[in-house]
């Protein structure tokens, strides 16, 4: 355990911003995972209302530091390309 004033207040700090990243990324995964789902479904219409959610939470991700911006724009090009690919 930390000793110094210092070296307690990163943990502290450590401590807020480990829950925050955690937090965001795991809206990441929900999104990312939901909009699969409903692609596996077949659904074009709630597909494609779902991949306008999804990528909003994909460049919230961005702003925040969870997600590079070339890793979203990849994840927004292939899952776009299943969504119109779709019946």
């Amino acid at each position: 355990m930390a000793n110094h004033f210092s070296a307690l207040k990163r943990a502290r700090q450590t401590e807020r911003r480990t829950a925050t990243n955690r937090a965001n990324s795991s809206r990441l995964r929900t999104a990312l995972r939901t909009l699969r789902e409903t692609i596996a479904k077949g659904d074009k219409q709630a597909a494609e209302q779902t991949y306008r959610q999804t990528v909003s939470v994909v460049d919230k991700a961005v702003q925040k530091g969870t997600l590079h911006r070339n890793t979203a724009g990849r994840y927004k090009s292939r899952l776009g390309a299943r969504v119109s690919a779709m019946k």
